[in-house]
């Protein structure tokens, strides 16, 4: 791959000049005519080696022009640019790659088989699921893909938390409609649920039930409680099933009692001479491991607080073999990743586990005015309704397209377009596209073979750049997959996606025939049918790992 092979040359040169170790930034020069690949390294080391950036870019130079293979030439620009001009050599063999490691193209090694754990989601199960969660799915699904693909195993998993304060107020929004429902006076808590799937569910209880229940008892209220949670949670699931996400384990809040592991958690903790009372409460000296005050364990009134649990959980994927967690979640969580990593940092758990990946709210917008409400949920739109708008691909796509510590508009009418101006519609459009190549060619894909074809014949500019840009995907994946950087992989697409259209359409062979890939020379056909095939290698695993469809045809494509 180009950047591979560039950074193979620099990393060599730069251990020959005794230069420090650097991470080294390598990007595209937007004119082509600048070369390659291009890298600012020389200026980032300047005031380590003080030494000026154009003469340690020299330096580079003289170095690697003894002769790197796949490197046709190195210039320097400006006060210390390196611009790297590969061989056609090199671009070929990319191509090839791509061919030949067709669906692993992209694949890496760095996570060399160890498994993380990868915590999203993890909805209350007092409703539907809003748009953060949906968010969540995608961002947690698609880095946990990232990570499969860089040689990690990953391990996807949903804490419920169905113990607590919320679930008592589910109950009682529960119990209101259900008593309402055989006309008694009733009202819902003022902080409890008052959406119409709370009705819903009363009336689904009420059939199941029928009046027993009728006269408030502990044992009714814990049976509309049970009824609820599990309503609740199947509705969950088959929703995030439908957006295409799926778990490896759905972990329970309740076990962590029902097994001890909040007692054991507290007794632990007890013997690192960190806990003391105070005003009635159980307290923990947080402050020892960073954390801005102690926190409460357990109140006066003995019940825990939130922290409590959620140390005993994380407790438990360490013990569970996870030395490397990471937990997707909301902006609104940042108050409790400190306190989180003190309290395992107290059980001797290592400085920043688990790592955090904090997302923004999300806000949807039709003909640019915020739309707020649901029919069902009431103070939100569900994650169902909009899915059922704008479709799974589409959705799954906006929630992925911007990172995740933006805040993230949701274009409705963007997202109804199904024209190239939607971004995911634009990148099926060019893998369906290449795909009506092979059909009026009446081949299939696999017939390519690549070491048949002259690649070397791809001499136009716009098919020896997008023949580069196909080669960079194993670096790009690598990078989104450290940075935990769905994003990264949408604009890669949508650039790509941009080159292939305007390769498609000019070679139009009623326009320009002598740029068609079914020319009738056969060698040069050979070429572009072996360019096409790598390009559709590309988009597919791309749109893949996001979760996507890489559709064949679709509805409104131009041949």
């Amino acid at each position: 791959m180009s950047h591979a092979v560039v950074r193979t040359a620099l990393e060599r040169a730069l251990e020959e000049m005794g230069a420090p170790s650097t991470e080294v930034h390598l990007e595209r020069p937007r004119d082509p005519a600048h070369g390659d690949v291009a890298t600012n390294v020389a200026m980032t080391l300047a005031s380590i080696l003080r030494k000026p950036p154009r003469e340690i870019a020299e330096e580079l130079v003289r170095r690697i022009s003894e002769g790197e293979p796949g490197i046709e030439r190195v210039e320097v620009a400006g006060p210390g640019f390196l611009n790297f001009h590969l061989s056609t050599d090199r671009v070929t063999a990319g191509l090839r790659e791509v061919l030949e490691l067709d669906e692993s193209f992209g694949k890496g090694t760095a996570g060399e088989g160890r498994p993380v754990v990868v915590e999203f989601v993890s909805a209350n199960p007092t409703g539907p699921l809003h748009l953060g969660h949906g968010r969540q799915a995608a961002l947690g699904d698609t880095i946990s893909a990232l990570l499969e693909w860089n040689g990690w195993e990953a391990y996807r998993e949903f804490y419920y938390n169905d113990a607590g304060r919320q679930i008592e107020l589910l109950a009682r929004s529960v119990q209101a409609r259900y008593l309402e429902h055989f006309g008694r006076d009733a009202s819902v808590p003022e902080d409890g649920y008052h959406g119409v799937f709370v009705i819903e569910l009363a009336r689904a209880f009420a059939e199941t039930a029928g009046d027993r229940y009728l006269e408030d008892s502990p044992e009714g209220l814990a049976e509309m409680r049970r009824f609820a949670v599990d309503r609740i949670r199947k509705e969950q699931d088959r929703d995030l099933s439908d957006f295409g996400v799926h778990f490896d384990e759905y972990y329970l809040e309740t076990s962590l009692y029902d097994e001890g592991r909040v007692d054991r958690t507290i007794e632990r903790l007890r013997e690192t001479g960190l806990v003391y009372e105070h005003e009635g409460a159980l307290w923990l000296r947080t402050t020892e491991y960073g954390d801005q005050k102690d926190r409460v364990m357990v109140k006066s009134d003995g019940s825990p607080t939130y922290f409590l649990p959620d140390v005993a959980y994380h407790l438990t994927k360490w013990e569970r073999g996870f030395q490397d967690a990471i937990n997707v979640q909301g902006a609104d969580h940042h108050g409790t990743v400190d306190r989180v990593r003190a309290g395992l940092r107290a059980l001797g758990l290592p400085a920043g586990y688990p790592e955090y990946v904090l997302h923004q709210m999300v806000t949807v917008e039709r003909e640019g005015k915020e739309v707020k409400f649901s029919k069902r949920a009431g103070s939100y739109i569900t994650l169902r309704e909009l899915v059922e708008e704008v479709g799974a691909d589409v959705t799954r796509y906006f929630f992925l397209m911007r990172k995740p510590e933006a805040h993230l508009v949701f274009d409705l009418d963007m997202a109804l377009d199904q024209s190239d101006k939607n971004p995911v519609y634009k990148v099926q459009y060019a893998h369906a596209r290449i795909c009506s190549i092979f059909r009026k060619a009446g081949l299939d894909w696999e017939d390519v073979d690549p070491e048949a074809a002259d690649l070397t014949l791809l001499e136009t500019e716009q098919e020896r750049e997008l023949a580069k840009k196909l080669t960079e995907f194993p670096e790009l994946i690598a990078r989104a997959g450290a940075h935990r950087a769905p994003h990264l992989v949408c604009e890669y697409l949508e650039q790509t996606a941009g080159q292939v259209n305007s390769w498609y359409h000019a070679g139009n062979p009623t326009r320009n025939p002598q740029l068609a890939v079914l020319v009738d020379d056969t060698e040069l056909r050979r070429a572009r049918l072996a360019l096409a095939s790598a390009i559709r290698v590309v988009l597919r695993n791309g749109l893949r790992l996001l979760g996507l469809n890489a559709p064949v045809r679709m509805e409104k494509e131009s041949d």
